[in-house]
């Protein structure tokens, strides 16, 4: 036992990370086709390490402002310039004249492009010895920007995004070190990136429940935004409804930047167009939100056939059920 500790680390959400040796990588697939095969998906390892994984980021920013200290590792500068050239692309690619207001055909442009070079950007964060893992992590970097057909982003592609990050954990790209500047550089960029594709080619929320779900696009960053928030001497959660202190403080939290995004894109009285915020904003402690948060997601994300269909599993995220 004491060999294994050794040879794996416990970086990455508790579990351990890949002994890489004689690996054999797989091209991730959707396993989940039917509503009975969830039970499949909630036995499984991958559920399992997904979870972990949200949960362990999740500590780790508990009290912390986004422009805290904290290391920034090489596989973190790549990860930055690989965000950087998605984000130029989307400059390269201005939307085109069509009819209809919504789902500009010139994402597929785009799109096309990521699909085309993804394995190339991807092969600049993991090292040469570690290539033959390339295709199956390249995949999840794909499936984070949206459907290219429907032109529509929802938190089922956030969620490849976040198993793109899990993976370059699990191979050992990122380390336990890394935690803060995946949420507060890394995330936070990819958000930046995603909002800018949702506003440039006015993508469809995918699966939205309108008014009823917490935001069109998004929800990792409302958990680990209100993780950022607890124990706050002055800021309560009754406050991210008032404007001047989302505008004051919304550089140094991600769920007041959320807050700022939605009220810049939506029009009409908060507590209307995004009313189960208005209602989390009621709850007493942020504590208490981040809880409800963790356990809101379970059940509207991971829970949920229509988002879960088209995660895709390989040999880092794996369908085969939890070892006991």
């Amino acid at each position: 036992m004491a060999e294994r500790e050794q040879q794996t680390g416990s970086h990455d959400g508790g579990e351990d990370s890949l002994p890489l040796a004689g690996h054999s990588f797989i091209i991730p697939k959707k396993e989940i086709n039917t509503v009975p095969d969830m039970g499949k998906w909630r036995r499984s390892q991958a559920y399992a390490d997904y979870i972990g994984f949200v949960l362990t980021l999740n500590e780790s920013v508990k009290g912390k402002k986004l422009t805290c200290e904290y290391r920034v590792s090489e596989a973190i500068e790549k990860l930055m310039a690989l965000l950087d050239t998605l984000d130029r692309w989307i400059d390269e690619t201005p939307p085109v004249d069509q009819p209809s207001r919504f789902g500009n055909k010139a994402f597929r442009t785009w799109y096309a492009k990521l699909d085309q070079e993804a394995e190339n950007l991807v092969s600049t964060v993991i090292p040469p010895e570690l290539s033959a893992a390339v295709p199956e992590v390249a995949v999840y970097l794909k499936e984070s920007v949206g459907n290219s057909t429907r032109i529509d982003y929802g938190t089922g592609h956030e969620a490849a995004f976040a198993a793109f990050l899990f993976c370059l954990c699990k191979i050992r790209v990122l380390q336990g070190d890394d935690q803060l500047a995946i949420v507060f550089k890394v995330f936070n960029r990819y958000l930046e990136v995603m909002r800018k594709l949702q506003k440039t080619y006015r993508m469809e929320p995918a699966g939205s429940q309108g008014v009823w779900g917490l935001d069109d696009f998004q929800f990792l960053p409302f958990i680990w935004g209100s993780a950022q928030l607890v124990d706050h001497s002055t800021l309560e959660p009754r406050h991210f409804v008032d404007e001047k202190v989302v505008n004051e403080s919304h550089k140094d939290y991600m769920f007041l930047e959320c807050i700022l995004f939605i009220t810049q894109m939506k029009t009409g009285p908060f507590a209307e167009h995004s009313n189960q915020l208005w209602n989390i904003s009621a709850v007493p402690t942020w504590s208490k939100v981040n809880q409800g948060l963790i356990r809101m997601y379970r059940a509207e994300c991971l829970e949920k056939f229509p988002v879960i269909q088209h995660f895709k599993f390989g040999s880092l995220l794996s369908i085969q059920p939890v070892k006991s």
